[in-house]
């Protein structure tokens, strides 16, 4: 199980989104291996191992994951931005709590327009794809969005 924890670890660390499926086939392994056991499922591992060499690889996630951590330590005092906080009562809608919020499925193109990260972090981007496998349809799709984005202000 130690050597299935290595490859988990591998498929999120080193292959991430460039190959997103690696994640499902090392879990696959490890309930293989668990189930099985030695040695029958030592082969659900070595398959597992044959994919993660083979398959693209990408720590953007992992590395964007760091940075946010990175922020959230700088701004844990920082306030939410109104129109992403929730308005139960009269006066918080009446301090303008959820005013402006724009949801997604309500706009064309499925992309709402709107920051949601605190003043000091808009416009911050942490996630950067690689062109390695899946993450350059993933960076296709986000150039997507901010052209979508881009055309709604103007």
């Amino acid at each position: 199980m130690y050597c299935a924890r290595r490859v988990i670890r591998m498929a999120v660390e080193d292959i991430g989104l460039a190959a997103p499926e690696a994640l499902n086939l090392c879990l696959s392994a490890k309930d293989a291996m668990h189930f099985l056991g030695s040695p029958e499922g030592d082969l659900a591992l070595a398959q597992a191992v044959v994919y993660l060499a083979l398959a693209p690889k990408s720590n953007a996630v992992y590395t964007a994951y760091g940075e946010v951590l990175a922020d959230i330590q700088k701004t844990v005092a920082e306030p939410v931005p109104l129109h992403l906080r929730n308005a139960p009562t009269r006066l918080m809608k009446e301090l303008d709590y959820g005013k402006g919020y724009r949801y997604a499925h309500d706009v064309e193109g499925r992309v709402a327009d709107m920051e949601c990260l605190p003043a000091s972090l808009a416009g911050r981007k942490y996630y950067v794809p690689t062109d390695q496998g899946r993450e350059k349809q993933l960076g296709q799709r986000m150039e997507e969005i901010a052209r979508i984005k881009a055309e709604k202000r103007e």
